[in-house]
């Protein structure tokens, strides 16, 4: 082509770069180079005093952490970038929970295990869908979807349009029109525009779907996890690595959905779009050739497909198990650390790790058999029955007289146009096929995307199956007056749901209860009955084991009473709180130094109680931590304070508790036990000064004079209980009982010494030897 012979010109005149340079001088001393400086330096003074104002925008952030909107929603404040984003959100109604529950009934222990693409996993998943990720038709992730849509749409389209503009460039070039093809090659520069945006566009939007399902399902499940009496789900619930099922699970399962999406709706415009195309230049046979190619890659590909859904559940609960491991390491690490049981820790985490590589390599196992079968039908053989399909045109059917086969006059072209049109053809029914295979290969994978979805979908619906089906405990009365009454009360152990055999009666562990109480269910104690006024300080007592710290739990209402005509009647919470419980092992909530305090307050309803950090400054003074504010660097300080603070600190934090809130009663269930007794003594005395009503839990003798009534629960297993009056005569030969219990028991040791040594010296006679005689 005389296009590309043309000599080059000859190089630019001197005088021509000269003005060149002139003019390039010209600018610069125009523009604002020389003021970069000063302007840098202008605006560095602003941002210092904008960094000021930010920072201390982003303390009040990190302490207010929300702010309450008037139609009853919150505006969270969260610190982005130097700034603080407010993010209003709507908190999920009860109501909306109650219509949802019959859409999410308990499923069998075989379908958790074994998911699948059938009819249970499209119940489930569109009851995920429908009630949760979209609920309404006109919602943000409607359009999201809407606009992804658009653009796979055009991504298919456009594609179209590439493989005819090959197609025509090839022409041209076998043609050799130099015009023709420069005309091309702007065209294809054009046409790349769209399409790149178009790619960048549909992997925005999948990864904005994502976001934002996994946003909603968050909120819906940290509504419903951890609500309120008398649901407490996060109490209840059963679920093993549950922090793996709200995590990890809900954003893979979101990634695994807007991700299918993409992977099913292109590859199928693609297929439809690139059949339709095709069957125009390949005839009737060739298009049947082709749908039976179709035919023979689906067949092939689900006979050698695994059970990839029950594999992914699988792995998300080995995931779960092993990051349950190095939570439990993280939380007790001073504890395993006093037993030095690094070592034995490492051997737990190992084998959970083990358990969690083994299945992997077996999926990566599985995959190679999958994949290779994968990748020698979809490219290989697609590619050979594509040169099959680009044959027959011009082998077997009429087409190819269309194609411009014949030669002579006859065909009215030049035989060079003939061969540039069947280059044409060729080239755009090559590139369509390749575009098909890609399209049928993606479609493939989507199948095992689905599966994989599956299990990803049973697991999630096991989660709010599980929260939804947990039945909200029977409500107790609350009576006017301001009294604590049990009235006929069994205390037992509820039996717990699932396969969680872990029940500590006097621990603190959470368990999922099975409110259904039976005959069968333990009895700690039986027919409790008292009536507890304002003023008339309670202490209860008894060994190790008997159920002390289960009567606090049906007191504040986690454990549901038994017996027929069982009655809790617990205080109103008008004016103050009613029950306030400080258990016995000391919780520090992640925040600053004041949140520990007014816990479960936030900092918005601290401010609206009134109180000032002087009065904080008094109740500290109170339970002598005065020096925590200027020791750990003020009120707003955040840390973890279950590691800062010591035993007896976080305890006497309890108590502050307890004095910031002023409760009418409080359950102080064995919180001072590493507090000093003189210590103890004056919060005491100042919570009795304050009004609050004590209920303590405690095996402290020492305690017994702060209080006028003293519950006694026997340790011999028959649910047997007696309550007296601290200092009555009553009290005193109940003690006297128990004194020469202790007595008689102490005057036996003698006798159980020496039969000690008896049983030693049985145990430790020497073996005869072997040239002993021995007569029996």
């Amino acid at each position: 082509m005389n296009l590309f012979s043309k000599p080059l010109k000859p190089s630019i005149p001197l005088s021509r770069s000269s003005a060149f340079t002139l003019l390039a001088a010209f600018l610069v001393l125009r523009s604002r180079v020389f003021t970069i400086p000063k302007d840098a330096l202008a605006r560095l003074k602003k941002v210092a005093g904008v960094n000021q104002n930010a920072a201390q925008e982003l303390a009040e952030a990190l302490q207010q952490v929300y702010t309450k909107e008037a139609d009853g929603s919150k505006t969270l404040l969260v610190p982005y970038r130097n700034t603080v984003s407010k993010v209003n959100i709507q908190p999920t109604p009860t109501e909306k929970f109650e219509s949802d529950a019959p859409y999410f009934p308990e499923i069998p222990p075989v379908s958790q295990t074994k998911p699948n693409v059938d009819s249970n996993f499209l119940r489930q998943l569109r009851a995920i869908l429908f009630r949760i990720a979209f609920p309404k038709f006109r919602s943000k992730e409607t359009f999201i979807v809407a606009l992804h849509s658009f653009f796979l749409i055009l991504r298919t389209v456009l594609s179209v349009g590439v493989a005819r503009l090959d197609g025509i460039i090839v022409r041209d070039l076998v043609r050799a029109d130099g015009k023709g093809f420069l005309k091309g090659l702007g065209l294809w520069f054009l046409l790349a525009i769209p399409s790149t945006y178009t790619n960048s566009m549909i992997r925005h939007l999948q990864a904005k779907l994502s976001l934002n399902l996994r946003t909603r399902l968050s909120r819906y499940i940290n509504d419903l996890y951890l609500s309120s009496a008398p649901n407490l789900r996060y109490y209840r619930s059963d679920l093993d690595g549950i922090d793996q099922y709200v995590t990890a699970d809900v954003d893979a399962w979101a990634d695994a959905l807007a991700g299918l999406y993409g992977n099913i709706l292109k590859p199928s415009l693609d297929i439809l779009l690139f059949t339709s195309q095709l069957s125009r230049t390949l005839g009737i046979r060739g298009t049947l050739l082709l749908f039976g190619n179709y035919y023979a890659t689906v067949s092939i590909l689900r006979a050698v497909t695994p059970a990839f859904g029950r594999l992914a559940a699988v792995e998300a609960r080995l995931e779960g198990e092993y990051r349950a491991g190095m939570g439990r390491i993280g939380r007790e690490s001073e504890e395993i650390a006093f037993y030095d049981g690094g070592a034995r820790e490492k051997d737990i985490l190992s084998r959970a790790y083990l358990r969690l590589i083994k299945h992997v390599n077996s999926i990566y196992k599985i995959r190679i058999a999958y994949e290779w079968t994968e990748d020698y039908v979809i490219k290989y053989m697609w590619s050979a029955a594509g040169y099959g399909l680009i044959a027959v045109p011009l082998l077997f059917t009429r087409t190819k007289r269309s194609l411009g086969v014949q030669t002579g006059a006859a065909a009215g072209e030049k035989p060079d146009d003939a061969v540039a049109g069947r280059t044409e053809t060729y080239i755009s029914n090559r590139r369509l096929l390749l575009s098909l295979a890609d399209a049928g290969g993606r479609l493939m994978y989507a199948y095992k995307d689905l599966l994989e979805l599956a299990g990803l979908t049973t697991r999630l619906y096991t989660l709010l199956s599980n929260l939804h089906n947990l039945q909200p405990l029977p409500p107790s009365s609350t009576d006017s007056e301001d009294v604590v009454e049990l009235d006929h009360v069994h205390i037992g152990i509820p039996r717990p749901r699932g396969n969680n055999q872990d029940i500590n009666i006097d621990g603190d562990g959470a368990l999922g209860l099975d409110l259904q109480s039976s005959n069968e269910t333990p009895a700690l104690v039986k027919d409790l009955s008292l009536v507890l006024k304002e003023g008339e300080h309670l202490m209860i007592t008894g060994s190790n084991g008997v159920g002390k710290s289960s009567v606090a739990r049906v007191l504040s209402g986690l454990w549901p009473p038994q017996g027929v005509n069982s009655q809790v009647n617990r205080p109103s919470d008008k004016g103050r709180k009613g029950l306030f419980v400080v258990p016995q092992r000391a919780y520090m909530v992640a925040g600053s130094l004041l949140d520990q305090i007014i816990y479960p307050h936030s900092y918005a309803e601290f401010l609206e109680s009134g109180k000032t950090l002087e009065d904080l400054m008094k109740i500290l003074e109170m339970v002598y931590l005065a020096y925590l504010p200027e020791r750990e660097g003020g009120w707003t300080t955040r840390k973890e304070w279950r590691d800062v603070l010591s035993g007896g600190e976080k305890q006497r934090m309890g108590m502050a508790r307890v004095f910031y809130h002023r409760p009418k009663f409080a359950i102080l269930d064995e919180c001072t036990s590493a507090v000093s007794s003189d210590v103890e003594g004056r919060m005491y005395e100042h919570a009795k000064s304050l009004g609050i009503t004590l209920i303590t839990i405690s095996l402290r003798p020492s305690l017994m004079k702060y209080h006028t009534n003293l519950l006694t629960l026997a340790g011999d297993g028959s649910g047997r209980w007696s309550l007296s009056r601290v200092g009555t005569a009553e009290e005193l030969m109940g003690i006297d009982r128990e004194v020469i219990s202790l007595e008689a028991k102490l005057a036996e040791v003698g006798n159980w010494e020496r039969r000690v040594k008896e049983l030693d010296g049985l145990l430790s006679a020497q073996e005869p030897a072997d040239d002993d005689t021995v007569i029996v």
